[in-house]
């Protein structure tokens, strides 16, 4: 009798892990690394851009005459907005101080957007708060006018561009899924 004859045959395989692991306990081996696509973190230049030009509206508007028959620009009704701000509801002055100030934080997370990062979600749906208070800013004079766009003049028009700006900037931010491949 042979020597091969004596031990008995196995069907295990031997296994020696390069990275020293324990062999495994059946089946088959899993791999060393994630089999999940991986994330990659990235910029989203055209939300960041779409806010940005939503701040950059905001900001010629403070340069503009807001109403056709004022000859007060934007900074005006923000200085007097500011200076009474006890009263800020009553007088009306809150729309122009919101749609300024929502400008900036606009401009601010879209400066965010071109940061990399796995997906912009969250600061998608901070701007989409800061678009709907800058909405509601621009609905309410616009309503209280009877729509009568006659009423309004080109520091307006750029508060109204902040609106849908920043809207778009905040879908877009919202709706970009993070991208694997």
């Amino acid at each position: 009798m042979s020597e091969r004859d004596r031990e008995p045959a196995t069907t295990e395989m031997s296994y020696a892990s390069p990275i020293g692991g324990a062999p495994p306990t059946g089946g088959a081996t899993a791999p060393s690394w994630s089999t999940e696509p991986v994330v990659f973190r990235r910029p989203d230049p055209v939300a960041g851009l779409l806010l940005l030009l939503a701040g950059v509206a905001a900001g010629a508007s403070l340069l503009l005459r807001w109403l056709a028959d004022d000859d007060a620009t934007g900074l005006d009704l923000v200085r007097r907005g500011f200076s009474g701000l006890t009263d800020v509801a009553d007088t009306g002055l809150w729309q122009p101080l919101a749609i300024v100030l929502g400008g900036v934080a606009l401009f601010v997370l879209g400066m965010l957007m071109f940061l990399p990062a796995r997906a912009h979600r969250l600061w998608g749906l901070l701007a989409l708060l800061v678009s709907a208070l800058v909405v509601w800013a621009v609905l309410v004079p616009l309503i209280a006018a009877d729509v009568d766009l006659g009423f309004f003049d080109t520091g307006f028009w750029c508060a109204i561009a902040v609106a849908v700006l920043g809207l778009l900037g905040a879908g877009k931010a919202l709706l970009t899924r993070p991208r694997t491949d």
